[in-house]
């Protein structure tokens, strides 16, 4: 099962600053690549040590750090000092609990946020948390390091060149990383789509037990997803509207692109939540009605052989004298009376429309 629930107590009591990492600790140790290019060139790096980072501080040249795993506090404190990051940024960078969120820190900005896949093994939403920083010349992205890599698509279109990536700077790179990251949230809805529509077929013809579970499972998710996407509209529009001159105004054009993906993703995730909140209602009628139909045939039949049960109770005393009791033809009378009655009574009931 993916881990959702951080275990925020690890700080307790810690001075503000001190780096913990909260969330899965990863096997191994954590996995650094560099991306250095321009409109002319680029120069790639895998497996690359930090020292190796340093260098391209001060080039005109724009440069894409990513840093898979975040269990090597030493490197990140050694990489905060390289580039000047606060030791309040490298403390959230290091708890994935994080809420999506913006911070202007004037040299750099970060950017934190969730970067959700879906797994179709797996009935859960693969999350792993994404920070970003980004400053006059580099952009630096730190993952959780879980199997799988969403920015390849994004190194390849650096490789080749195609589009403005390479003619633009810095600002428009953490921009790319930021759509290729809400663009997944799109497939995860189409994904929940589908099964709310197999659900919704399901709930019309054969509610069960199991589809009870299915629908608490999907509102469940639904509330993780919601949580990981209502931040995304603010963070972005801060983005938006920041005054920072790291942001240039052709790429803020861009994020008004992603903050209307975002307002639709929320949008989307609200519809899928009513519509979930419906069904739940749905199946406990269902099964309300269903019960009432059970109650209903029981019922009849009951009050069918309510009469039945009282002359077979008369005929059955032992008495020594009861009229007719010596007659040949007294017992096919008495179940004639029997069947009479209750022909008659489910005649009548099939008068009111009770059956």
């Amino acid at each position: 099962m993916v881990e959702k629930v951080k275990k925020r107590s690890l700080k307790a009591g810690l001075p503000p600053g001190t780096l913990v990492h909260i969330g899965t600790k990863n096997v191994g140790e954590s996995r650094i690549r560099i991306m250095d290019y321009d409109e002319g060139s680029v120069r790639e790096k895998e497996k690359a040590a930090l020292q190796e980072c340093i260098p391209f501080r001060d080039t005109d040249s724009v440069t894409w750090i990513d840093i898979d795993g975040l269990q090597d506090i030493p490197l990140l404190e050694r990489l905060g000092e390289s580039y000047g990051l606060h030791p309040l940024i490298l403390e959230d960078i290091l708890n994935t609990d994080q809420r999506p969120k913006s911070d202007d820190m004037y040299s750099y900005i970060y950017v934190v946020l969730k970067m959700l896949d879906y797994d179709p093994n797996s009935p859960e939403i693969i999350s792993e948390q994404v920070s970003i920083v980004f400053g006059r010349n580099y952009v630096i992205s730190l993952q959780e390091g879980r199997e799988g890599d969403l920015f390849d698509p994004l190194r390849e279109r650096i490789r080749t060149g195609k589009g403005r990536i390479r003619k633009l700077g810095p600002d428009y790179l953490a921009y790319s990383l930021l759509d290729t990251i809400i663009d997944r949230y799109f497939l995860i809805l189409e994904k929940f789509a589908e099964q709310i529509e197999t659900l919704e077929e399901k709930l019309i013809s054969d509610p069960g037990p199991e589809t009870l579970r299915q629908i608490h499972h999907l509102k469940k998710e639904m509330i993780f997803l919601r949580k990981s996407a209502w931040p995304l509209r603010e963070l972005v529009y801060s983005l938006e509207k920041s005054d920072s001159d790291l942001i240039r105004p052709e790429t803020k054009i861009f994020l008004r692109d992603i903050y209307d993906h975002a307002v639709h993703i929320i949008d989307s995730i609200e519809t899928y939540r009513e519509m979930l909140s419906s069904m739940l209602d749905i199946y406990l009628s269902s099964v309300s009605n269903r019960m009432n139909q059970v109650m209903k045939v029981l019922t009849i039949i009951a009050t069918i052989f309510m009469p039945l049960t009282f002359l077979a109770g008369v005929y059955g005393m032992n008495f020594k004298f009861m009229p007719e009791l010596g007659w040949r033809w007294g017992y096919p009378l008495v179940m004639l009376i029997m069947l009479g009655v209750g022909a008659v009574m489910l005649y009548f009931f099939k008068k009111k429309n009770w059956l």
